[in-house]
């Protein structure tokens, strides 16, 4: 029987690439939802140049209304928070407030993944978590503007003295230390201290040895980069975050008067009793042609799915990559044809950021570094951004 109701769950990079076909050609008879508890998608390349504020906050959002009107696509703004395997049902939670039943002939994953809040004592209450992105950017640019925990008092004069309390202002935090030894954290810390300047001490918290799922010669060089620009490196394991200080597990403690976890991400708990075939961390497990190994009518894709024949790190390049052979395995599967294996590349072109314009490569091992790799990222950025709006 020929499905008649197609439901994208998450905005991801690789629902974009779902959407921009559908807005060419349309799928016939087919009733098409896409889910996001966002209106936009913020692009995860351009982060770090946003938080270095080399970007305007603008330039790195892709507003997904737009995108889905252009495609024929019904749009809710809410968040998936169950899905059914077996009665084809996903439950939503709307940005109102209501919960409501969406039902599904087909169903495609690109949630991404989530931050476990509860793996270091103290974080929920005394750090920044980079997921979801648009939250960690407004409250990061609140801290930086002034919420340390060194308080300013002033008088009507301007100068120094007794006031009431709606003159107290904090002044912006100058300890400021990340957690996670990823491509992710080191962006972090040398955006921070880019942004920042020589007035604040940045700290990177890795947990271990830095960027192990790269080759020797690009962690040399990012190595290098971060000593260069005076952020240290701490391979230890966070265990307590306070409001004035991080303890690490050999011994050492910290001043820390802004913490931000950039941690790996965890699969979210409403898939643990959907019925999916997960892999060991509750990731959606997929096949070559990016179905579910138990319900081939279910898709995944980015940071929520595992390619059980084919495991890649979870990072915007594969999501991205990803999207045009999901667009078309939806395609073929909603017309009865068989839906073709994906081969993801073996090795992907890494670049990371410096914060000061310039920027690292790798490729099969071989790293460059400069100002001209750091142009050369920015262009690749502001081309998917430009592309997507389009669409």
């Amino acid at each position: 029987m020929r499905p008649h109701r197609l439901v994208l769950l998450g905005g991801g990079h690789a629902h974009l690439q779902v959407l921009r076909n559908l807005a060419t050609a349309p799928l016939v008879d087919v009733h098409v939802t896409l889910v996001s508890p966002s209106t936009e998608l913020i692009y995860s390349g351009m982060v770090p140049g946003r938080v270095a504020g080399r970007y305007r906050d603008e330039e790195c959002r892709i507003p997904l209304e737009p995108l889905a009107r252009r495609a024929g696509v019904e749009f809710i703004v809410g968040e998936a928070i169950g899905l059914d395997a077996t009665t084809r049902n996903v439950s939503i939670a709307r940005r109102s407030g209501a919960t409501e039943i969406c039902g599904y002939d087909v169903a495609s994953l690109d949630v991404g993944g989530v931050m476990d809040r509860e793996s270091i004592a103290g974080a929920t209450e005394h750090a920044l978590f980079v997921r979801p992105i648009g939250a960690f950017l407004d409250a990061l640019d609140a801290r930086l503007r002034g919420s340390g925990v060194r308080e300013v008092v002033l008088d009507a004069s301007g100068g120094t003295g007794m006031v009431s309390a709606s003159a107290t202002r904090r002044a912006p935090p100058d300890d400021l230390v990340v957690i996670g030894g990823g491509a992710g954290g080191v962006e972090l810390a040398l955006a921070l201290r880019a942004r920042r300047g020589p007035i604040a001490r940045v700290a990177l918290i890795c947990g271990g040895p830095l960027l192990t799922a790269h080759s020797a010669a690009l962690q040399r060089r990012v190595r290098r980069s971060l000593v260069e620009r005076g952020v240290v490196v701490h391979e230890a394991t966070c265990r307590t975050i306070a409001g004035d200080a991080v303890d690490l597990d050999n011994g050492t403690q910290l001043a820390c008067n802004l913490a931000i976890v950039a941690t790996g991400s965890a699969a979210p708990d409403w898939l643990m009793p959907s019925g999916l075939a997960l892999d060991a961390d509750g990731f959606v497990a997929t096949g070559p042609t990016l179905q579910s190994l138990s319900h081939p009518e279910v898709f995944a894709a980015g940071d929520v799915a595992t390619r059980a024949d084919a495991k890649r790190p979870r990072n915007g390049v594969h999501a991205v990559r990803a999207g045009p052979p999901l667009a078309r395995n939806l395609r073929l599967f909603g017309d009865g044809r068989p839906c073709r294996p994906y081969r993801p590349q073996r090795h992907s072109l890494a670049l990371i950021a410096c914060g000061d314009g310039s920027a690292i490569a790798e490729w099969h091992g071989w790293s460059l570094e400069g100002q001209a790799i750091g142009r050369w990222k920015d262009r690749i950025d502001r081309e998917f951004v430009a592309l997507n709006r389009a669409a």
